[in-house]
């Protein structure tokens, strides 16, 4: 997985976290990564986790859902709606987990960069935990480590995709 990283050791004040992450793999695909419900499936989520159900409506007020599943089979649901995108640059959505009531118990605004390194994309990304409850707590307790597993994820499977691109060019 060639893929670097740097990452703080724990959310700086205002809730938010910013990763920076080099991809071997070219621009486009890393972008498509995260717009294709299918290449989404494929890396959203930690580890040992998978996504039965990724909809993704990729525009300006476009909804998002992803069930994320568990290794004990627990449903994990998330909704969404993208703010910006902006092919191949940038991505700008906001995610929810509904707290099970018809409300949400916390809410994170996610903005990804996508800029071309050569043959590698170079991607900051940052979250803002912009609503919470008591409750959230514990999940967002784990957002560093969920998205360090997912970015993680996100690596091997652009590698992986961009190989195969290679591949089929040779024949």
């Amino acid at each position: 997985m060639n893929a670097s990283t740097k990452n703080p050791k724990a959310p700086p004040a205002g809730r938010e976290l910013i990763f920076e992450r080099l991809f071997d793999a070219p621009r486009a695909l890393v972008f498509k990564a995260w717009t294709d419900p299918k290449m989404v499936a494929a890396w959203w989520g930690p580890r040992h986790f998978t996504n039965p159900l990724c909809e993704l409506d990729a525009r300006p007020g476009g909804k998002i859902l992803i069930h994320m599943q568990g290794p004990d089979g627990a449903i994990y649901p998330m909704t969404g709606e993208y703010r910006e995108i902006r092919e191949p640059e940038k991505i700008v959505f906001f995610s929810a987990v509904p707290d099970g009531k018809g409300g949400t118990s916390f809410g994170i605004l996610t903005t990804a960069l996508f800029a071309e390194r050569g043959d590698k994309t170079a991607l900051p990304l940052k979250t803002q935990v912009l609503k919470e409850t008591p409750a959230a707590a514990p999940m967002l307790a784990g957002t560093l480590e969920g998205w360090n597993q997912s970015l993680d994820k996100l690596a091997g499977y652009a590698a992986a995709q961009a190989g195969a691109l290679v591949i089929e060019r040779t024949y």
